[in-house]
């Protein structure tokens, strides 16, 4: 029996008597590319960082590669998070920090690891985004919204992460470098043997860089299948949410 990469069962949030998780059932597999979607506040945001550990889920399991994490702490929570890389929604680059500089910045706190180490480990991972070596050198104020996503993209792969999480990736670009964003997307996450989960609203992005798409709705996966299949779904929900109609069981 294959062990899943990521596996949630029955978890549960809430803040106050707000209900942002509800019930939870949730299998990734090792190199799977799901994509969660849904609107503003369906838990797409809070259910990744139940799984980063950033917010402790109120009841219900969370297992990486079959080890329970919810109630991890100290080293092994720190050894745990040397399998993820992130891409966060807007870059969240660092401003006083040069590209470079960014890039490295998980790598630079282990031992040995040098000022020219990370000058070369930046260089390489801006190679496989596309940008020059020079980029490395710029400030991210000198940067492109593109150039930004770019730069945030290399850092979430520099330290070869098992899994990768992409929040929002193409929110504020133009068509053109959305889809550029999506095939680096695709391209950097096969070369490493990533299992990525994504969260979007943009369907077209979704569409290309999938395996899977998984709809949340009030707090509830309703729905998950193939990418290919998510505009044939036959869920009122899932139907009305991809196609952007304003009538439908769903309510603003």
């Amino acid at each position: 029996m294959t062990i899943p990469k990521i596996k949630l069962t029955d978890v549960r949030k809430s803040f106050g008597k707000k209900v942002v998780l509800d019930g939870v059932n949730l299998e990734i597999t090792k190199g799977e590319s799901l994509v969660v979607i849904g609107g503003s506040g369906s838990g797409k945001s809070v259910l990744i960082k139940c799984i980063l550990g950033l917010i402790a889920p109120d009841s219900g399991s969370i297992q990486i590669d079959g080890e329970e994490v919810t109630h991890l702490k100290g080293s092994r929570r720190v050894e745990l998070m040397r399998k993820f890389g992130m891409l966060f929604q807007g870059g969240a680059l660092f401003d006083s920090l040069a590209v470079w500089e960014n890039i490295s910045f998980a790598r630079n706190k282990e031992t040995g690891f040098t000022k020219e180490m990370a000058r070369t480990l930046a260089v390489e991972k801006l190679k496989s985004v596309g940008l020059a070596p020079e980029v490395a050198n710029l400030m991210p104020s000198e940067l492109s919204g593109g150039m930004q996503k770019r730069v945030s993209l290399a850092r979430a792969i520099a330290v070869n992460p098992e899994i990768i999480f992409f929040d929002e990736p193409t929110t504020g670009l133009d068509p053109i470098m959305a889809d550029v964003i999506n095939d680096l997307i695709i391209q950097c996450t096969k070369e490493l043997g990533s299992t990525t989960l994504t969260i979007t609203h943009d369907m077209q992005s979704a569409s290309k860089i999938a395996t899977n798409i998984a709809m949340l709705y009030k707090g509830k996966l309703i729905w998950k299948g193939r990418a290919q299949e998510i505009y044939h779904s036959q869920n009122p929900f899932v139907d009305q949410f991809v196609h952007g109609r304003a009538q439908g069981p769903i309510t603003s």
